[in-house]
């Protein structure tokens, strides 16, 4: 399935699409076996945190094309997969970022350092609960981190390994930040990784292309929700 084309540019699939300048003339990338005993999705921080508008009137406009793409995109497209990976019986994992003690003293550095990063959000407050549109079903596994990737920061990995995944469909926010290292670090530890272009967001549309270019066809393979879905047969 290939992404519509705009402005008259040939439409692109997954395969040309968002390439960096590494990768300019890589040959295209074999479909990826995706057998669903094998694969599960993984949906990042999509927490009411991330959700709040600003009080101030500045910082509120400066946010206003993320939460637009989130509201738009983001969130109801990412549930509709959530929903065809329920509905074929496909592993839905859920990671939070949260603090286990109310200090935080046992958050990582990346979220001690000063500035927007530097987020306190103990687990049980409400700042740090997964969105309702997106909350997880009854039985689906949720690791909570305290640090930017949800591999380094639980025991996802050894999760993941004792229930035979080998793809992870990567999802969540933010595209540069938590998803990204979560996606570098998968692939380090030798997992196959999709990351769904349509279901991420980052600060901005910029910031989300850039790294979208920078980690395909090294670290994942970036595709569009309705490219998995046709993959995998599920759609």
């Amino acid at each position: 399935m290939t992404q519509p084309s705009l402005y008259g540019i040939p439409p692109m699939s997954w395969k040309t699409a968002h390439r960096s300048f590494y990768y300019q003339g890589a040959p295209e990338p074999p479909d990826p076996d995706l057998r669903r005993e094998q694969t599960a999705l993984l949906c990042i921080d999509v927490q009411n945190y991330g959700m709040v508008l600003h009080d101030d009137p500045a910082e509120r406009e400066r946010w206003r094309p993320f939460h637009e793409r989130m509201r738009s995109a983001v969130i109801p497209t990412l549930r509709s997969v959530q929903d065809s990976f329920r509905k074929a019986c496909i592993d839905v994992i859920h990671a939070r970022i949260a603090c286990l003690l109310e200090d935080g003293r046992d958050r990582s550095l990346s979220q001690k350092m000063p500035g927007w990063n530097n987020l306190l959000m103990p687990k049980d407050t409400d700042a740090s609960q997964i969105i309702p549109e997106l909350a997880p079903a009854d039985g689906e596994i949720v690791v909570t981190k305290t640090t930017d990737s949800a591999l380094t920061g639980t025991n996802l990995r050894l999760v993941l390994g004792n229930m035979g995944i080998r793809n992870v469909i990567v999802t969540g926010i933010y595209t540069d930040q938590c998803v990204s290292s979560t996606v570098r670090s998968l692939a380090d530890e030798s997992f196959n990784v999709i990351l769904l272009e349509d279901c991420c967001a980052a600060g901005t549309d910029a910031l989300h292309r850039q790294e979208l270019a920078i980690i395909n066809m090294i670290y994942c393979h970036v595709m569009t929700s309705a490219e998995l879905l046709d993959l995998m047969g599920i759609a």
